[in-house]
């Protein structure tokens, strides 16, 4: 046994998993420490990952070495790329995967990690002491009064601090059904000065599958060719999936939800905490819709070899008998037998304008929060956090420089920098709308934009740099061929007609016609005879010609995008001094003064982001520099 580390990581969620993995993989002696060993990464609510920008998320924790991607394809039961019909930006990969699989595969692949140890314990206090810097972290004290050292903590507490469950009017102590609540680091945070808050999320019930009547229901099936989420060649599609249904409710099944209003813990003001936004309770569905008829409801498998399903959409915490009752007036759900009702449950979080870009708090040296203690929801989102605090952890052991994502550089960087630039006031969700240069950000250049630097921190390997090496190359010469090589007008004279696109009239670059509407490479490939020849000879797979079409196809927009960004970027490289005086500047808006003074902005860029700061106020502080 060995009680003196590196780097420690509390808690055994999507954050603890990547940032223990990411430390370890990083040569830092780490350890884990997590309540339950059976449950590493555990999908405490919908077995999915990825959706609507966090598939971009997922696809870009690969990119820099992470392990979500791999372990995702690994666990697939169905895939979906969804927002197909919109432009690519938009594209959205999404697997449902097998809940009990993805854990497991989670924990054989930390129990396989060099340099990386377990405990199963649960931490009750953080050791710190006083420096010339100021406090920082040197260890922690477990609730079995073992004492582990180590020069930098990472706290993903997940929904555990001060977790409780909330049913009807019956609540019970928990961060997750089954799992006892956490206690003693959040008073112990707040002594040292930080702000804390409550946050609240809900799940919905379980259900046996059995006790239904799928026929009733409206399926829906993966993709008919199923991609995945890593780049590495380890990892392939899924090739045998299972099905989801489309449920609906009904006026009928909204008045029986109704019967239990008076019970909620979310209309009574039980719950204190604040719910996300985006993804409310059945209940709060039908109080702010009150004229809608009925809602969607997703019917979605937990595993391969389970009974068990989950219903999307139908998160509640109203007592179970009113969710049973009211299931079973459900068309199909008529002898619904259940496994657990869905709950609400209420967990501490502390504002994330109290850290740094590097997840490092700005109170205590050497320690890092990552995940829902930051306030935010979703596996890929902690995920992702968990990634990046894990190598700024061990870069700043080593003395190395911090890795801080641009905006314009990754789904990540957006996800961070709002965190710690603007706060929260919900559960932080990414969507796609936050990030202004989406059309940069796309899943499938996720490998492009941050390999590279994946290699540079190393955590990606020679294998992976291998493949993506080579992959890059077929991209460059394809683009290079379609832009080359001209088409005649007799050659795809057919096709054009057939997808009513306007005829050639003299001999066209490829590229030309693939810029058209309704114009795809695929379709191409098979009526121009030198670009098929070309793919085959290459053995171009169909990730690098899906890259190469978007690439050709929104070229334009892309160097307007990019234009812009760096133009903006500018403002990025404008330092401000640390011991800057904002409350003196009376110059700016009082508001601007106050904010300014809490977040510490550390350049004018990230200034111009914090709600309150106006762009005169940013006028203002350009004139001070010099500017």
């Amino acid at each position: 046994m060995r009680f003196d580390y590196d780097i420690i990581v509390v808690g055994g969620g999507h954050a603890g998993c990547e940032a223990a993995a990411a430390a370890a993989r990083l040569g830092a002696e780490t350890l884990l420490v997590t309540m339950d060993m059976t449950k590493y990464a555990s999908m405490s609510c919908n077995p999915a990952v990825g959706g609507v920008a966090k598939g971009q998320i997922v696809r870009e924790i690969d990119a820099l070495g992470g392990q979500m991607g791999v372990i995702t394809d690994q666990s697939t039961i169905q895939f979906r790329m969804l927002n197909r019909s919109k432009g690519a930006a938009m594209w959205s990969p999404r697997a449902q995967c097998d809940k009990a699989l993805f854990s497991a595969l989670w924990r054989k692949e930390l129990e396989n990690t060099p340099h990386l140890r377990l405990w199963q314990d649960s931490v009750c206090q953080l050791i710190t002491k006083e420096s010339e810097s100021g406090v920082e972290v040197t260890g922690i004290v477990t609730q079995m009064g073992v004492v582990f050292h180590a020069k930098a903590v990472i706290l993903t507490a997940g929904t555990f601090l001060g977790g409780l469950m909330h049913i009807g009017r019956n609540s019970a102590e928990g961060g997750r059904a089954g799992d006892s609540a956490s206690h003693g680091l959040t008073e112990q945070l707040i002594e040292l000065g930080f702000e804390a808050g409550r946050m609240k999320t809900g799940t919905p019930v379980r259900i046996d599958v059995r006790s239904l009547n799928l026929e009733k229901f409206e399926r829906q099936d993966g993709d008919a060719e199923p991609q995945k989420f890593s780049f590495s060649k380890k990892t392939k599609a899924v090739e045998s999936q299972l099905p989801c249904y489309l449920v609906y409710t009904s006026s009928e099944v909204h008045d029986t939800l109704r019967t239990g209003f008076g019970d909620s813990p979310l209309f009574q003001g039980l719950i204190k905490g604040v719910g996300p936004r985006y993804c409310p309770s059945i209940e709060d569905k039908l109080r702010t819709f009150a004229d809608k008829e009925f809602h969607q409801l997703f019917l979605e498998p937990e595993g391969r070899d389970t009974n068990e399903y989950y219903l999307n959409g139908f998160s509640s915490s109203l007592p179970w008998q009113v969710q049973c009752a009211a299931l079973s007036k459900i068309e199909g759900f008529e002898e619904v037998e259940i496994y657990r009702p869905g709950y609400a449950i209420e967990y501490d979080y502390f504002p994330p304008t109290q850290l740094h870009h590097t997840l490092e708090t700005k109170l205590v040296g050497g320690l890092y929060f990552a995940g829902q203690v930051n306030g935010t929801t979703g596996y890929e989102e902690a995920a992702a956090q968990g990634l990046m605090a894990g190598i700024n952890a061990v870069r700043k052991l080593r003395g190395e420089g911090s890795v801080v994502l641009s905006r314009d550089e990754a789904y990540i960087g957006v996800l961070i920098d709002d965190l710690v630039t603007k706060g929260v006031d919900e559960p932080y969700r990414m969507f796609t709308s936050r990030a202004e240069y989406r059309i940069l950000l796309r899943q499938d250049n996720a490998d492009v934009r941050l390999t590279p630097l994946g290699r540079k921190i190393g955590l990606v390997d020679d294998e992976r740099w291998a493949e993506f090496t080579e992959k890059k190359q077929l991209a460059e010469s394809l683009k290079n061929f379609v832009h080359t090589q001209g088409v005649a007008p007799s050659e795809i004279s057919d096709y054009l007609e057939m997808v009513g696109s306007a005829q050639l009239s003299q001999k066209k670059k490829i590229a030309d016609v693939l810029i058209r509407n309704n114009i795809y490479l695929f379709e191409l490939i098979d009526h121009i005879e030198p670009l098929k020849k070309f793919i085959k000879k290459h053995n171009i797979d169909r990730e690098v010609i899906e890259q190469v079409e978007i690439e050709v196809k929104y070229s334009g927009y892309i160097e307007r995008e990019k234009a812009i960004a760096d133009k903006l970027k500018r403002l990025e490289e404008i330092r401000i001094p640390d011991n800057f005086d904002f409350l003196g500047t009376t110059s700016i808006t009082i508001e601007a003064r106050q904010k300014l003074s809490r977040i510490r902005p550390k350049t004018i860029g990230q200034a111009s982001r914090i709600p309150g700061v106006s762009p005169a106020d940013i006028n203002v502080l350009l004139i001070l520099f010099g500017r």
